[in-house]
């Protein structure tokens, strides 16, 4: 298939699936036109692979799910290297929210002081 269709089965675009194949997570043949073609299978590939960016992860994470991304990935049992790399990036996660929550209550309160409201205005 070529790359439109196959972003239009994955639900994505082709310029994320060009994205995903200069990573190395997805590969084409190049057809005598120069046209990038996938295999059938590159359409589980692919949602596995936004599925996981979805969860938070990054393609360089991903890259530790190559070997199940073309299966059911949420009913493999997860590598040490999964689990390792998964509670990594929701520390980062938590971090960037813990952050962004004390930016938030700042704001809110430079807000209050300054007007006797919340970030909320008067309906």
């Amino acid at each position: 298939m070529r790359i439109g269709e196959l972003a239009e089965a994955a639900g994505t675009t082709p310029r994320a699936l060009r994205h995903y194949e200069q990573a190395g997570l997805i590969s084409s043949e190049r057809a005598s036109n120069g046209y990038r073609v996938y295999d059938e299978r590159a359409v589980v590939r692919v949602r596995n692979i936004r599925l996981l960016l979805a969860a938070g992860l990054t393609l360089d994470d991903v890259r530790v799910f190559l070997p199940c991304l073309d299966g059911d990935v949420a009913a493999v049992p997860p590598s040490d290297k999964g689990l390792r790399v998964a509670r990594e990036r929701l520390a980062v996660l938590d971090e960037r929210i813990a952050a962004q929550t004390e930016a938030r209550d700042r704001l809110e309160s430079a807000l209050r002081e300054r007007t006797g409201e919340g970030w909320r205005s008067p309906a």
